[in-house]
């Protein structure tokens, strides 16, 4: 069957974004649940945020994250839960909630660092390692080279690669 989404190129240049980011979040997703990690992919960037620039407000996450800010409510609501961002008051505005990572937030981001976030982000260079050309031939690229082998099976092998 024609891929219609790759044929109709820059018409559908969104929707083809779109497929390779859900891709690429699901293979990561199943990449940080077989490392052990109870949390959804999406809420990475709020805690590498976090990491980074702690506290926040809530808008500031959002706005840094680059989403909505009931979105970034909802998410901040689940890591509450999960115990790995607290949220409280400022000091100059009650009415401004400000968000930082708990130590067991700060364990997971540095856990993480080193031993999830290499994995990924080796995984996704070598998907895109040497492309070239027009931009609806790189994402071919991308697209075919994730048919090929999925982003776990590439850390498993880049994992079984090191001494």
């Amino acid at each position: 069957m024609e891929d219609i989404v790759r044929a109709y190129g820059y018409l559908c240049l969104g929707s083809r974004f779109r497929r390779i980011g859900e891709r690429l979040q699901a293979d990561t997703q199943e990449i940080i649940s077989a490392l052990g990690v109870a949390i959804q992919v999406g809420q990475y960037p709020f805690l590498a945020t976090l990491d980074r620039s702690s506290p926040l407000a809530i808008g500031e996450l959002a706005e840094a994250v680059g989403i909505t800010q009931p979105g970034a409510t909802r998410t901040l609501a689940q890591l509450v839960d999960l115990g790995l961002v607290e949220m409280r008051a400022s000091d100059e505005d009650q009415r401004r909630k400000l968000v930082s990572l708990t130590p067991a937030g700060q364990a997971l981001v540095d856990h993480s660092k080193l031993q999830v976030w290499p994995r990924i982000e080796a995984a996704v260079r070598e998907i895109c390692a040497d492309l070239t050309g027009p931009l609806l031939g790189q994402l071919d690229g991308i697209e075919d080279r994730l048919a090929a082998m999925s982003l776990r099976h590439r850390t498993q092998n880049n994992a079984e690669e090191k001494p």
